[in-house]
């Protein structure tokens, strides 16, 4: 059994967030040795077809993940100016912007 991995770090927070899922391994083997035949081609189609539905599954968790921290985000510029630049934030977000002042 294999984990399929995804971690955010933002500038603004100490901790990473990280998302793992796991991924099971090829059905007939994960190795090739001489007393166990090598996954046949219906067992790697099966593999990749799950191994797509698991990296679109971690897409969506992380994308849940970013729009919450976006909107937290949000709240927090919004109660320092009063408002907000949506398009900026999202064009931004997630990379450290030094503005001139």
């Amino acid at each position: 059994m294999f984990n399929l991995t995804a971690t955010y770090t933002s500038p603004e927070s100490s901790s990473p967030h990280t998302i793992s899922l796991p991924l099971p391994a090829v059905s007939s083997t994960t190795t090739t040795t001489t007393t166990t035949p090598p996954p046949t081609t219906d067992d790697r189609i099966t593999h990749l077809a799950k191994l797509q539905t698991s990296i679109k599954s971690l897409q969506a968790d992380l994308n849940a993940f970013l729009t919450e921290k976006m909107e937290e985000d949000k709240v927090v510029g919004l109660a320092k100016t009063g408002k907000v630049d949506d398009a900026k934030e999202e064009e931004n977000y997630g990379e450290e912007v030094v503005e001139a002042d």
